[in-house]
């Protein structure tokens, strides 16, 4: 039985980081709201097992209270990947338009104060602890 277990295991974890982000989006069109296409951000970002509390310190610590304060920013979830080691992060966006149209400049000034975070949380003295890995977005169908 415990091989059983230990096959099952790893099959639903995946299942669930893939249908997440449908079944996340398919909750906000399915609420009769007026938000029309939700766009969810996809993020990924290299976390060691040894870091994901240092990660969540500095994603709470800048990004967290700065999307709150967003135009069409409805929700975020941060989820890790002890196998690949990473973090991902999936925010949903009332419309693509209301994401792109925040300045380039206003997002590279809450990641430098993501990456200062992180830096002291980890105790690195340069650079990013937690590097992006892949960015993309996600639509509903």
């Amino acid at each position: 039985m415990g091989w059983l277990a230990a096959l099952i295991t790893p099959l639903l974890l995946a299942i669930t980081l893939l249908i997440a982000p449908l079944v996340a989006g398919a909750e906000v069109l399915a609420a009769g709201n007026d938000y029309g296409v939700v766009v969810v951000e996809h993020l990924r970002v290299k976390v060691p097992a040894d870091a994901v509390e240092a990660w969540r310190q500095a994603e709470r610590g800048s990004w967290e209270p700065w999307l709150e304060r967003q135009s069409g920013f409805l929700d975020r979830q941060l989820l890790w990947d002890p196998e690949r080691e990473e973090g991902t992060l999936l925010i949903h966006w009332r419309s693509g338009d209301d994401w792109k149209a925040i300045p380039e400049a206003e997002i590279e000034r809450v990641q430098q104060r993501f990456e200062q975070l992180a830096r002291q949380a980890t105790g690195t003295d340069q650079g990013n602890p937690f590097p992006l890995v892949f960015e993309g977005q996600l639509l509903p169908q």
